[in-house]
């Protein structure tokens, strides 16, 4: 049986870091559109190019970019038991065409889980975020700021802050997505598969809502997948 299942939230409600959990606990693939596009760009491809241009600008990608991405993901033999989707659908657009891929491979989406946080703890979590150069390890300024500044605490490598978490990039991004994401919630609630969770609890909190809220759907270990 596939379950698929759809992770919401603006940036910087913790989304790809609960995705990552919720894969390790269950047998569901992630699948992240950012970390797509991030992979075409590293390869140096036509498609990361042009996406880098609207994330730098903190605006959606076009649909038809998107889409053709996902679809073509999904289809690789790992996701045979499911997708934990994580930065997509971002439109109605975007998830009646999931809907209609999924429909065709006779699989539906078993539940969206919507992960809410106040406006004011997006805005610290995205332009507080700095990403170490050598191994990669992740800090925020506001929250969990390195013991040196500018310097990662695991490796000593330089950290660096992504084009696209400016303080004003992040207002932007937030803007872009509460004027064309948000009907997602109002699609989603009306279809009766969407689950809120509380995204400013505790990590281990919010992924034990959400391993609840999947309870039915899922079958889940206490140990990391291999």
């Amino acid at each position: 049986m596939t379950t698929n299942v759809i992770l919401l939230g603006p940036p910087g409600a913790g989304k790809g870091t609960q995705a990552k959990t919720l894969s390790e606990r269950t047998s569901l693939t992630h699948v992240a559109s950012g970390d797509l596009f991030r992979a075409a760009l590293r390869e140096g491809t036509e498609l990361g190019m042009l996406a880098k241009a609207y994330m730098d600008r903190g605006e959606l990608v076009p649909n038809e970019v998107v889409i053709g991405m996902i679809l073509e993901r999904i289809a690789q033999p790992d996701c045979a038991s499911g997708v934990i989707f994580d930065g997509f659908p971002r439109t109605r657009e975007q998830a009646v065409a999931l809907e209609s891929s999924l429909a065709k491979q006779n699989s539906t989406i078993a539940a969206v889980l919507y992960l809410r946080v106040p406006n004011e703890v997006l805005l610290r979590r995205i332009a507080g975020r700095q990403t170490c150069k050598t191994c990669g390890a992740t800090y925020n300024i506001y929250y969990f700021p390195s013991h040196r500044p500018g310097i990662c605490d695991a490796c000593g490598g330089r950290l660096y802050q992504r084009s696209d978490d400016s303080m004003e990039t992040a207002q932007h991004r937030l803007d872009v997505y509460f004027e064309q994401t948000m009907p997602l919630i109002e699609y989603y609630q009306r279809q009766g598969n969407l689950f809120e969770i509380d995204g400013q609890q505790e990590i281990s909190w919010v992924t034990d809502a959400m391993l609840k809220a999947l309870g039915k759907y899922l079958v889940t270990s206490a140990q990391p997948k291999e």
